[in-house]
């Protein structure tokens, strides 16, 4: 590890946790290194979720993944969301907390989107402003996300990538990487991956989802619904070469098949990153 690397150690390879696939964690151990789960999902005083959760993690380290934060709005943060979020980490003691980077609603109306903002000098101080927060609160650096987009701003004055370098560096936080949301925005707006890819500080890349989507011809929907394409996990090994070994995960959150069938893209997952690391021997 460089001495200017503060992301952790990778921890491998996890998978996202889903309520279809609760009997198989429970039957059985599964070859996952860790399990994802969506933070609000369990952020309820009791019930099912919380007793599955519990069993489960008693076997699996589990990472926190948020879709509520809303760390683009410039409205307060909510905080019963954010005390609720703390006492789930008491709870589940995460590797690390992820979120993304949007907003999602206002006048405390929660749109359940994951909404854009512009990618401009206010736009950034707001955002950065937000995840101190957070981390001051939490005690820990956060992860944000970089989302799939569909629309663009006329205020931008920068790229999505420098924006999130930018932010990395001025909040001090971490990146989720999301390399089917690079590659539908790629396709939406017309801009190379690759220079996405190449313009992200390595050091703060903590955790890559990998994911399906929809190709609609001319336009692209990130919906989770499906495998991950030929295209994604091409980008995926060229991001594996740049950045290193970085935790992965398979993203899945609708028709979702059987365990087995994401255990085989995890597979993949691992081999292609055992593939592209492997030493040169000359």
């Amino acid at each position: 590890m460089r001495p200017d690397d503060i992301r952790a150690a990778s921890p491998g390879f996890g998978l996202g946790l889903r309520p279809d696939h609760y009997p198989d964690f429970l039957a059985a151990p599964q070859p996952v290194d860790w399990l994802e789960i969506i933070s609000e999902n369990y952020m309820v005083p009791g019930g099912r979720p919380l007793a599955m959760l519990d069993r489960i993690r008693a076997d699996y380290p589990m990472v926190m993944h948020g879709v509520s934060l809303s760390i683009g709005s410039d409205e307060p943060l909510d905080s019963d969301y954010l005390a609720a979020l703390k006492a789930l980490e008491r709870r589940v003691e995460p590797l690390w907390i992820s979120d993304h980077l949007c907003w999602t609603g206002i006048n405390a109306h929660n749109s359940h989107d994951l909404l854009p903002l512009p990618y401009d000098a206010p736009a950034l101080q707001c955002v950065v402003d937000n995840i101190g927060r957070v981390q001051d609160y939490l005690g820990r650096r956060i992860l944000v996300e970089n989302p799939s987009s569909y629309v663009t701003f006329r205020s931008s004055d920068r790229s999505e990538w420098d924006f999130l370098a930018d932010m990395a560096e001025r909040a001090d936080c971490l990146l989720l990487l999301d390399v089917n949301n690079i590659y539908v925005s790629a396709r939406n707006h017309g801009f190379d991956a690759l220079d996405y890819l190449a313009g992200l500080p390595a050091n703060r890349i903590q955790q890559i989802h990998l994911a399906g989507h929809s190709d609609m011809g001319d336009y692209v929907i990130d919906t989770h619904d499906a495998d991950v394409c030929d295209a994604v996990w091409d980008l995926y090994s060229t991001a594996i070469g740049m950045f290193g070994p970085v935790a992965t995960m398979i993203e899945r959150d609708d028709d979702i098949p059987p365990l087995a069938d994401l255990l085989a893209e995890l597979d993949r997952a691992r081999g292609l990153a055992a593939q592209v690391l492997e030493p040169v021997h000359v």
